[in-house]
């Protein structure tokens, strides 16, 4: 009885062993045979975990070093408001000549937390590809609910639009990126938050492309509606104030002369559903608005955090970039 459960415990731990080899195994052996297409995760947790563990994945730099060819301009105020200081950070080539294009990356922390250092990464290969790139803060929801961040990034949006010769990149070619919550306020800056709303400013509407990765871009649907990040955002329930969510929602916004958006986002995210970037590209294709849209097989949120991922997505924002923003 005894050798016959032994033997049994022996096959069931073959038979996760086995189990377990081909679920780290396979999405690396997919991509090598299909560099071409979106890189393949592992959808669970464990076995990308495993993978890591292994040496199959490795995690981006999150704190690379600033080459010797990279000025770095950091701490300059954009805003001050109730005197909170407002900061942004510019990364630009030491010897480029032309006015080039600026990238504006918004870091994620579900609008309550994060820095702007959190997309260094980014910032630091594009400036190396001959970018200007530039980061910003904007208040959390410690300091104000909705509407104080996307305010912030309007009035950053505003700045970036007449500092460009100061600072040497083309305010007629900017555009906004972001990841998660960020995502959602690249969004909300790029397609010109404030223009449906009665007395508001739309001036800053002047984005030439927007990327989005993984960012909540209806916040009326039910499941969005309902999280808790979103009411911590709003303030309110969906039930006292449906105007609200329907005002921060950035495809409130859409029409037929927003900038190109480049949509990257993982089939296995569990808490930015998928289904909100397919219906952003629907709309957007309604619309006519170019829109380059690629859904990752089975990754999670934060997917470009891993290595083979982040060299992806920063493929196609080069090629995204040479098509609409060069």
């Amino acid at each position: 009885m005894i050798r016959k459960t032994f033997k049994y415990i022996l096959f069931v731990l073959l038979a996760l062993f086995i189990i377990g080899t081909v679920a780290v195994v396979t999405p690396r052996i997919w991509s090598a045979l299909h560099p071409e297409k979106p890189p393949v995760g592992y959808h669970f947790m464990a076995p990308a975990y495993l993978a890591l563990w292994l040496g199959l994945e490795k995690l981006v730099n999150t704190s690379p070093e600033i080459p010797p060819d990279i000025e770095e301009l950091k701490n300059i105020e954009y805003k001050n408001i109730n005197g909170k200081s407002l900061q942004l950070d510019l990364y630009k080539p030491a010897d480029f000549k032309d006015p080039a294009p600026l990238l504006v990356f918004i870091h994620g922390g579900a609008w309550k937390s994060g820095k702007r250092s959190d997309y260094l990464v980014y910032l630091v290969d594009f400036a190396k590809r001959g970018y200007v790139t530039a980061t910003v803060s904007y208040r959390f929801l410690a300091d104000s609910t909705y509407p104080a961040c996307a305010e912030d990034i309007r009035d950053a949006v505003e700045w970036f639009c007449s500092n460009g010769e100061k600072y040497g990149y083309d305010p007629d070619r900017i555009a906004l990126i972001g990841g998660s919550a960020s995502g959602h306020l690249a969004m909300l800056g790029g397609y010109g938050w404030g223009k449906t709303i009665e007395g508001a400013d739309s001036s800053s509407h002047k984005i030439k492309v927007v990327v989005d990765i993984y960012g909540p871009a209806d916040l009326t649907t039910e499941y969005a509606r309902n999280h808790p990040l979103i009411t911590a955002l709003i303030g309110k329930t969906y039930e006292d104030s449906p105007g609200l969510y329907l005002e921060a929602s950035p495809v409130n916004y859409l029409d037929k002369n927003d900038p190109p958006t480049l949509i990257l986002h993982g089939t296995s995210d569990g808490l930015v559903p998928i289904s909100q970037s397919d219906n952003l590209k629907s709309v957007l294709d309604s619309l006519g608005v170019p829109c380059i849209y690629y859904r990752l097989p089975l990754w999670p949120h934060t997917m470009d955090i891993v290595q083979r991922v982040n060299d992806f997505c920063q493929l196609k924002m080069i090629e995204f970039f040479k098509r609409y923003l060069n």
